[in-house]
């Protein structure tokens, strides 16, 4: 099973949920070899509630996940920005995952975020797989929490965007931060559109569809983490459609109808 652990189901967090947008992304993250996906968008989207509401309401449920009409797995997540800088990434059940971000409405603006420790706390209250998003992006600060709290994670994120600016430097940071740890490293592609799935992803020994099975395979390490050979191209041509479908949005144009213009829909 190749699963990409760090996905998002719209092209920005302040633009409005696009239902087209979202399954022509789906039906590209199968398109490009990819089996299944961790939604992990963020908690604080503009419409987060209309986005799994959607999946909930279109696809047809398989355990914890929700499978596409081309047979993508989607495990419902979030990521939480935390107080110190930097963000988390959870991954359970559709309820659970709707419950927590109900949870975190008083917490959801800049000058708000919970600090990690209450914001663990609450996570411990549900049966969830917890990762460290992209620990040593740029604004972040999650490696220099005492690591009291950073063992509080199940795994670390090994990021796809991070991996195209700097692979050597990435690799080693993030192997290094895993052996003081003890903690094992998941890939993630952090894609917002579909030029970058398949950058990273991790190789499963088996189908999973439940969040215990998703944890124990992370837990024993049952997987290899790939990289594409055109990973780093890939995330630079991402960033420049994102870039380009904004700008369409701020003119007032339908950014959906231009990318889609032509396809099968």
């Amino acid at each position: 099973m190749k699963l990409d652990m760090h996905t998002h189901g719209k092209l920005a967090k302040k633009l409005p949920f696009s239902p087209e947008y979202t399954d022509w992304l789906f039906r590209e993250a199968k398109k490009a070899g990819l089996d299944g996906i961790c939604l992990t968008e963020h908690f604080n989207t503009q419409g987060f509630e209309e986005v799994y509401g959607y999946i909930a309401g279109h696809y047809e449920a398989e355990g914890d996940t929700f499978v596409t009409r081309e047979g993508l797995w989607i495990f419902p997540g979030m990521e939480v920005d935390v107080a110190e800088g930097g963000h988390t990434l959870v991954t359970g059940r559709m309820d659970v995952i709707m419950e927590m971000n109900r949870r975190l409405n008083p917490y959801k603006e800049k000058g708000k975020f919970l600090p990690f420790g209450r914001w663990a706390e609450m996570v411990e209250e549900y049966p969830v797989l917890f990762g460290a998003g992209h620990p040593y992006r740029s604004g972040g600060h999650i490696p220099e929490l005492p690591v009291k709290d950073l063992t509080r994670f199940d795994y670390l994120d090994l990021n796809g965007k991070d991996l195209a600016v700097d692979p050597e430097g990435t690799r080693q940071r993030m192997k290094k931060l895993s052996g003081k740890l003890q903690k094992p490293l998941a890939a993630g592609s952090d894609t917002h559109q579909s030029f970058q799935y398949g950058c990273v992803y991790n190789e499963l020994e088996q189908t999973v569809t439940t969040v215990p099975e998703l944890r124990e395979v992370i837990r024993k390490e049952s997987y290899q983490i790939r990289t594409g050979e055109m990973l780093a191209f890939q995330v630079e041509t991402a960033g420049i459609l994102k870039r380009s479908l904004k700008e369409i949005y701020a003119l007032g144009g339908d950014y959906v109808k231009v990318l889609l213009q032509g396809a099968e829909i």
